[in-house]
């Protein structure tokens, strides 16, 4: 072998680590999310080990990462700030990065009810987000804020819609401080329930400049095109009145059907959508509603099929979801 071929060969072989090395470290360095081993698909998982749907359910929707909703209900109001760190260490421990959903706010779901509730008063949500972000910390995270609280604010009287406007901007400006590496997506409704516009100044009085970007599509079925288009919309109208626009949140647990519109209440069209993963730069889709949850039991503006009530698992939904 001439030295000329030798040292082709090495070079060759230099070039050959030095791409290996280079996609391990894109593969290292992608964000992987975190599978949440207590969810409730996980949890119903667990307590049926002969159901002939357990390990169906376990590929389909139990191993993938979700979000963890935090509601202020009596099982998570204590020691908040406990749990959410808690939860934000197990990611932290597998090296990804957890997904959360804070959903507390007063008045909450006040139209469709089927998820009413929330923070008695003003005082005790902006007590109640001073402890969510002390439990985050300094720490990677994604979440979304207050699913529904935008586009369902025409349920409330004026008065009632500025403080929920002035609570979400403290929410924003709260994690911000306390909670620097959170990465706060503002949600915002879903491309069938306000026009773009309302919509750009709703989120735009609610503090969107400061946040990461806004959410679509929460607990909806709604196809992603069809939300990239919304979101579009709603970004041209922020550049143009107020000098900025933003990346966008998609939940694509149920939207694998686009749905019937108006259907929402454990619709019997939808289907599990693409799992959690970065689309693009400025598109995220995500596992945010728990496939197999329910929507409810009972709403004034919708059939919600028998149920059950709000956030409990059914895996006939989520068998429903699967072979669809």
């Amino acid at each position: 072998m001439t030295l000329i071929e030798d040292n082709t060969l090495i070079i060759m072989f230099y070039f050959a680590v030095l791409l290996i090395s280079s996609t391990l470290f894109a593969a290292e360095a992608a964000d992987s999310f975190y599978v949440n081993p207590n969810s409730t698909a996980a949890e119903w998982v667990k307590q049926h080990p002969n159901d002939p749907r357990q390990a169906v359910i376990q590929q389909s929707i139990a191993n993938v990462p979700m979000a963890r909703w935090f509601t202020g209900s009596l099982r998570d109001k204590d020691n908040l700030s406990q749990q959410v760190s808690s939860y934000v260490s197990a990611a932290v421990k597998k090296h990804q990065i957890p997904l959360m959903v804070a959903y507390n706010i007063p008045h909450r779901d006040c139209s469709g009810v089927a998820s009413a509730g929330g923070a008695a008063t003003p005082e005790s949500y902006r007590q109640w987000v001073n402890e969510f972000a002390n439990g985050v910390k300094g720490r990677k995270a994604v979440i979304v804020l207050e699913p529904d609280s935008l586009g369902d604010i025409g349920c409330l009287d004026k008065e009632q819609q500025s403080v929920r406007l002035g609570l979400l901007k403290y929410a924003v400006d709260t994690f911000n401080s306390k909670a620097p590496a959170a990465q706060l997506y503002l949600d915002a409704g879903n491309a069938r329930w306000k026009p773009a516009a309302v919509m750009a100044e709703y989120l735009d009085n609610a503090g969107l400049k400061n946040a990461k970007g806004f959410a679509l599509n929460v607990s909806n079925s709604y196809s992603t095109p069809e939300s990239i288009s919304y979101a579009d919309r709603i970004n041209i109208i922020l550049l143009k009145n107020y000098g900025y626009k933003k990346p966008i949140l998609i939940d694509t647990s149920r939207n694998g059907h686009a749905a019937k519109a108006g259907e929402w209440c454990n619709a019997a069209g939808p289907k599990l959508g693409i799992p959690t993963q970065q689309l693009s730069a400025n598109i995220f889709a995500a596992w945010i509603k728990v496939p197999g949850n329910s929507d409810g039991d009972y709403s004034p503006k919708a059939d919600c099929h028998g149920g059950p009530k709000a956030g409990v698992f059914s895996a006939d939904l989520a068998m429903r979801l699967i072979k669809n």
